[in-house]
């Protein structure tokens, strides 16, 4: 049985299964992770809405946006794919800002 109850055939080479359950790992530890993130982009919000600060940070994104980049060349990453990546989960945190934002105001 696969990671999910899908049986794998008798026709998948071992080695093959072995990568589908390496592969599996890393996207349990990659939604884990970004879970994490999120709960403190969470409180990240909810403090920048006590404080009156914007949900939006363009100098920190530029810093991040740059330093995500240099890891991602260093790592064999393509940057690109990573400051997209990057660009995604920041959009996403920063709606969720604004909505903790405008629930505190009203």
């Amino acid at each position: 049985m696969g990671a999910h109850g899908s049986p794998e055939g008798p026709d998948v080479p071992a080695e093959l299964r072995e990568y589908r359950r390496t592969i599996d790992n890393i996207d349990a530890a990659v939604v884990h992770l970004l879970a994490e993130r999120f709960r403190c982009t969470q409180k990240v919000g909810e403090l920048k809405a006590r404080l009156e600060l914007p949900p939006a940070d363009p100098q920190r994104e530029e810093r991040q946006v740059a330093r995500l980049r240099l890891l991602a060349d260093e790592s064999g990453l393509d940057p690109v794919f990573a400051e997209k990546f990057l660009a995604f989960i920041v959009a996403e945190v920063i709606r969720h800002h604004e909505e903790i934002a405008r629930d505190s105001a009203g």
